[in-house]
C-alpha cells in the first residue's frame, strides 16, 4: 500500500467505520471507492479548502461533496459517530466528567444589526413636536 498521507484513515480506522457505510448496489455509473471518498472528505474538512480544490487522488470533488451531503442528510454520519462513541465508551476511553456544552453568548453592538453607530447618533435629544 502507498504511504498514508496527512488526514487519511489508517486500515484499522477505516475497518471500524466500513460496515456503517452504505452498500454499493452496482447500478449506474461506477461508484468511487468509499475509502478514497472518506479520505477526500477529511482532507476538505481538515484543510478548510473549498471542495473544488480536492486533490485528484481522492477522486472527483463532486463525488466527495455529494456523498458528504447525502450521508449528512440520511443519518449515515450520525450513525458512524454513535458507533464510534459507543466503542470508545465500552473501552473506557470517554471521560464523561469532561463532557460539557459551551453556551457563551456575546452581545453585538447596535451597528452590527444595522442600528446607528456613535458617529450617526445625534448628541441632542430629538425635538418634541407641538400638537
Amino acid at each position: 500500500m502507498a504511504r498514508r498521507r496527512r488526514y487519511e484513515l489508517t486500515d484499522q480506522q477505516f475497518e471500524r467505520i466500513e460496515e456503517a457505510l452504505p452498500e454499493v448496489d452496482g447500478r449506474g455509473r461506477p461508484y468511487e471507492d468509499h475509502r478514497k471518498v472518506v479520505n477526500g472528505i477529511f482532507w476538505v474538512l481538515r484543510s478548510g479548502a473549498p471542495w473544488r480544490d480536492l486533490p485528484e487522488r481522492y477522486g472527483s470533488w463532486w463525488a466527495a461533496h455529494d456523498r458528504f451531503r447525502r450521508w449528512a442528510e440520511d443519518g449515515t454520519l450520525q450513525s458512524i459517530a454513535r458507533k464510534l462513541q459507543g466503542e470508545l465508551d465500552a473501552e473506557g476511553r470517554v471521560d464523561w466528567e469532561q463532557f460539557n456544552v459551551d453556551s457563551t453568548t456575546i452581545r453585538a453592538s447596535r451597528s452590527a444589526a444595522g442600528g446607528p453607530t456613535d458617529d450617526k447618533k445625534g448628541t441632542e435629544p430629538p425635538e418634541k413636536t407641538a400638537e
